[in-house]
């Protein structure tokens, strides 16, 4: 897929807490990850990311993470962004629905303004990331976060095998059987990428699965961010 870009106003999540830079040490357990701050302490921060990171763990990479002062959270750090040579990745997923759900929220995404609702119940024991009401028909909006890329400009997904994912290609095809829309939304979490395809050589049965959603009549659509330590801002820009 080549990149264009379609006239959408962009929309700005910042960062609650101000990031500050680190070097990573190493991840594991999924969700751990231990850093040495700039004061020379090591400290281990969540890793908000399922997947396997595949390129973006290597010792020694300099990344972002968020402080918090919460009682409740027994890691005070939580990783945000990983920098390499000329890109900035962001790696905690959770941080692709807020782009989203803020920019459906402000209604800048001319074919899906209407009223949102979020983490919606749909289908076998599965939940929409989003459902937007619009002149009262319903859109099924799932969205993924991008991460992985192995050849230059190219963004691929998943980066590690995901059955939840496919079921959920799966459940946005019965949504569009069943006379609504669906959309399956994939935010590119790097800015350094301008194409997009499924990664069918770790996750063949994704790859089908969003072939024959496809197929069903699911909207797939790729859109980017443009990243800083900052904010991330939800760009015009929509890989065709």
């Amino acid at each position: 897929m080549s990149g264009c870009c379609l006239g959408y106003s962009p929309v700005i999540m910042r960062f609650q807490t101000e990031l500050i830079p680190a070097t990573l040490l190493r991840r594991y357990k999924r969700f751990l990850a231990d850093i040495r701050l700039p004061d020379g302490r090591e400290v281990t921060a969540h890793c908000p990311n399922p997947g396997s990171m595949m390129g973006l763990s290597e010792p020694g990479t300099r990344v972002w993470v968020e402080p918090n002062d919460d009682p409740k959270k027994k890691l005070k750090y939580g990783l945000r962004i990983v920098e390499l040579a000329g890109a900035m990745v962001v790696v905690d997923t959770g941080v692709a629905n807020k782009v989203v759900g803020e920019t459906l929220r402000a209604g800048l995404i001319p074919d899906l303004i209407g009223e949102v609702h979020a983490e919606v119940k749909y289908g076998v024991n599965s939940r929409a990331d989003f459902m937007v009401v619009q002149n009262q028909n319903r859109i099924w909006i799932e969205v993924k976060s991008v991460t992985l890329s192995r050849d230059a400009g190219l963004a691929e997904f998943p980066d590690a095998k995901t059955v939840r994912g496919a079921k959920h290609l799966g459940e946005l095809a019965a949504r569009v059987a069943e006379g609504d829309r669906a959309v399956m939304l994939y935010l590119v979490s790097r800015d350094d990428c301008n194409r997009f395809a499924p990664a069918s050589d770790i996750d063949p049965a994704y790859a089908k699965a969003e072939a024959e959603a496809r197929a069903a009549g699911v909207d797939i659509r790729v859109h980017s961010v443009t990243i800083t330590p900052e904010q991330v801002r939800f760009d015009a820009g929509r890989f065709a």
